[in-house]
C-alpha cells in the first residue's frame, strides 16, 4: 500500500453536506455524478493527498455515537494555521472543542463535525 486514495462519507443531506464540504471547508470538486440506479449523489472532493467520497443514499441510518462508535474514529485535516482555520469554521458558523496539545507530538488539535455528526479533527502541522 502506498498511499489512502479516498474515504468514503454517507450524508443524510446531500445538498448541506457538499456546501460543507466544498464551501466552509474548502474541498475543490473533482467530479459529481447521479447515479440513478442507486437514487444517489457522489461527488468526490479533492482532499491534498486523497479524496472525500460524498455519498446521499435514501435513509440511511444514523451513526451510532459519537466518537467510540466501532469503525472509523474521527477524519482529520492538516492545517498549518489552526487558530485561523477555528476562526475561519466558527465564523461560518461550525463549533469547534477547545484546542489541544497532543502529548506525544506536542503539536495543537481540535475537533468539530460535519452536518451528520461526523467527527473531523484539524491537526496543526
Amino acid at each position: 500500500m502506498r498511499a489512502i486514495h479516498h474515504i468514503a462519507v454517507i450524508c443524510s443531506d446531500y445538498a448541506r453536506s457538499r456546501a460543507f464540504y466544498a464551501e466552509i471547508l474548502g474541498l475543490a470538486v473533482i467530479r459529481e455524478v447521479w447515479r440513478d440506479e442507486r437514487q444517489s449523489w457522489k461527488c468526490d472532493l479533492d482532499a491534498g493527498n486523497a479524496q472525500i467520497e460524498l455519498f446521499s443514499f435514501p435513509a440511511p441510518p444514523p451513526r451510532p455515537t459519537r466518537p467510540e462508535a466501532c469503525g472509523l474514529r474521527h477524519l482529520s485535516f492538516t492545517v498549518d494555521d489552526l487558530d485561523a482555520e477555528v476562526a475561519r469554521l466558527e465564523a461560518a458558523g461550525v463549533a469547534c472543542e477547545d484546542i489541544r496539545i497532543d502529548p506525544h507530538t506536542g503539536r495543537r488539535f481540535t475537533f468539530f463535525a460535519d452536518p451528520d455528526g461526523l467527527p473531523l479533527e484539524l491537526y496543526e502541522a
